[in-house]
């Protein structure tokens, strides 16, 4: 528990910024429907007209006109990026900082085994991964009920639990690379999740790379298949799932096996 509290206090500051941007731009983005309300619907039928592109993001597939529509397109793009960023950002650093900072020695000198030392560097991850989530979740609710929006609360909590999954899974990836990093990596971390996001737009423009689907999270974040179908795909989900668990296992392996540069 000690290192996992070390570990929320270092990293504190970037969660908060980065949760503070998230919730931010989210509450903007339902704040200002009311605005645009009476103009989706026209907006819904031009995006629905724009062949590919609108396919790429799924807007052919979703009405602008409701409050859900619009929410699971622009939100969810605002959730899923930023929070993929933030996932790959913490899983990357988690374990090779020790040896770019030069502070491994120091760490694995102390009576504490060093699984215990990546359980709780991974466990300190997912607890800033919950604490982002709580806190948009609870910033978006607050911000529809204050533009009186009426939305269906069961739609919410599949696309923020699609969402919340797809962090847990980047992290962990991330996590199992930063075992085999000895100086950090924020570029890798964030190229990753750069090219899972773009995977998913290819996947989107053509039928022939659907295939794309089943190796990008973002594959079962689809707002516009969550909304329509009122469920997540378990296929996409259930190889996310085992890439997590691979993540996770090759990040532990490694770690306990590695030659630890201090």
């Amino acid at each position: 528990m000690t290192l996992i509290k070390h570990e929320l206090k270092c990293g504190r500051t970037t969660l908060l910024i980065w949760t503070a941007v998230i919730s931010f731009m989210l509450s903007i983005c339902i704040l200002i429907y009311p605005e645009m309300d009476t103009q989706m619907g026209d907006i819904s039928s031009m995006f629905a007209e724009m062949g590919s592109f609108s396919a790429a993001f799924g807007m052919d597939k979703l009405n602008f006109g409701e409050f859900m529509g619009f929410f699971g397109v622009e939100c969810g793009n605002i959730l899923g990026l930023g929070g993929a960023f933030f996932a790959a950002l913490s899983g990357i650093l988690i374990l090779s900082k020790e040896e770019k900072e030069h502070t491994a020695e120091f760490l694995l000198t102390h009576p504490v085994s060093r699984r215990s030392v990546v359980f709780q560097k991974l466990a300190s991850v997912m607890l800033q991964i919950v604490i982002l989530n709580v806190i948009t979740a609870a910033v978006t609710i607050i911000s529809i009920h204050m533009i009186g929006e009426d939305f269906e609360s069961r739609l919410l909590f599949l696309l923020f639990l699609a969402y919340f999954i797809l962090q847990i899974e980047i992290a962990s990836v991330c996590f199992g690379m930063s075992a085999f990093l000895s100086h950090g990596g924020p570029g890798i971390g964030l190229g990753i999740a750069a090219l899972l996001y773009f995977l998913n737009i290819i996947a989107n423009l053509s039928d022939n790379a659907e295939f794309l689907k089943y190796i990008t999270p973002f594959g079962y974040t689809e707002s516009a298949d969550i909304i329509s179908g009122k469920s997540l795909n378990t296929e996409y989900l259930a190889v996310g799932l085992v890439f997590t668990a691979i993540g996770i296992g090759a990040g532990i392996y490694r770690y306990c096996k590695k030659d630890i540069l201090s």
